[in-house]
């Protein structure tokens, strides 16, 4: 059995709408943020006492990207990755990693600094230079698209969730008014997913990080 350990609203979230879209198994447990300090005996678990954690048998892993490209490979064959015999392979693993490099990296750093940190620690005109890296990035990315709906050979992978959970994140921070036309609807698509909303429903009873 497949066991993850998730942050209500955090990168976790990834690895949560992975699962249901491949339609796996697996043991969901909701930890408070940050669990490193929150979740007794979390350090045990993941050393590292990030989230998310995934346990599968022998394999543990701590990265939200990496963990969606795995479960695809580990336990498909599923078309949600993209191999290197075909065209789209270079922009999936560019995506798949820039959800998380790119998009999202330069958000947490917002959260830290106009949210998490006490206010005698808080670092506003850091906080708004990051917001407006985040959105100049997307704006960029959205140059790199084509007309098929998806970041990557033309149907859905494990790319449009790393790049989707990112528009998320600022769509809860009230960014997405800024967001590309292209990346508006890119969203709204992964929203309206069957997979999405079971993820949704799946993480309800936990507490959320915002």
């Amino acid at each position: 059995m497949i066991t993850l350990y998730h942050c209500v609203g955090a990168r976790s979230f990834r690895a949560l709408w992975a699962l249901e879209e491949l339609g796996l198994a697996y043991d969901l447990k909701l930890t408070p943020f940050p669990p490193r300090f929150r979740e007794p005996g979390y350090l045990d678990v993941n050393p590292l006492g990030t989230t998310p954690t995934l346990i599968d048998s022998e394999t543990l892993m701590s990265e939200s990207a990496a963990i969606g490209e795995y479960l695809a490979r580990r336990h498909g064959p599923s078309d949600l990755t993209v191999g290197p015999d075909e065209a789209g392979f270079g922009a999936y693993l560019n995506f798949l990693h820039m959800g998380e490099a790119t998009l999202t990296f330069p958000q947490t750093i917002h959260l830290r600094y106009a949210v998490f940190e006490p206010p005698e620690r808080r670092l506003p005109q850091a906080a708004a230079d990051y917001v407006q890296w985040f959105l100049s990035r997307l704006k960029a990315a959205a140059k790199l698209l084509d007309d098929s709906g998806y970041v990557a050979a033309g149907r859905f992978t494990m790319a449009d969730i790393s790049v989707a959970y990112a528009l998320k994140l600022g769509e809860q921070l009230g960014f997405a008014d800024s967001f590309p036309e292209a990346f508006k609807a890119h969203l709204a698509r992964m929203k309206a997913r069957d997979g999405y909303q079971r993820a949704l429903a799946a993480e309800s009873a936990g507490e959320p990080v915002l």
